[in-house]
């Protein structure tokens, strides 16, 4: 009996010892900005961004001219217009204040929608590189701490030839 519990745990640590994990890191954020599909992602982010902007530079432009009308005519004005106009006026900041918080929101999604394509790219070249030199995990360099990493397990280099990404030369 006591021999089979000696050879049941010989066998579980030789077991242990030929599934150890293969553990790799990359820069994921470094070659996303390294890929030349990058700069037109943030052309066409500005862009929307700019588009947002005008609307709203254009709904500024009411809502001042809307007050300083107001201001200039208030003596005119009898007590159920000047409410009126007041209630017009409160609507529209708080229009500008919902298109400020949504500008916000529809710059993120655009972003999202514009960088989707890259991060698959880079998903399948990290799944190709992973696959092809039998590493079990990686992780990511932003968002981990490590006290100590190996540099021979960074694949960010394998990632960046697959893909085609040279690496920019520094300038001293």
């Amino acid at each position: 009996m006591k021999s089979k519990l000696v050879l049941l745990g010989a066998l579980l640590m030789a077991s242990v010892a030929f599934a150890q994990t293969k553990l790799g890191t990359i820069d994921n954020e470094y070659i996303i900005n390294l890929m030349p599909e990058a700069k037109i992602v943030v052309k066409m982010a500005q862009e929307y961004g700019q588009k947002l902007d005008s609307s709203f530079s254009i709904k500024m432009q009411e809502y001042q001219a809307k007050v300083d009308d107001y201001k200039k005519n208030e003596k005119e004005y009898g007590e159920l217009m000047k409410k009126t106009l007041i209630s017009e006026i409160q609507t529209m900041e708080q229009d500008i204040q919902k298109y400020q918080e949504n500008g916000t929101k529809l710059m993120q999604l655009k972003q999202n929608e514009l960088m989707r394509p890259l991060y698959k790219k880079l998903n399948d070249a990290i799944d190709l590189v992973a696959k092809e030199n039998g590493y079990t995990q990686i992780l990511t360099i932003q968002g981990n701490q490590f006290a100590y990493m190996d540099e021979k397990f960074d694949i960010t280099k394998l990632v960046m030839k697959k893909l085609g990404l040279k690496e920019p030369e520094v300038k001293e």
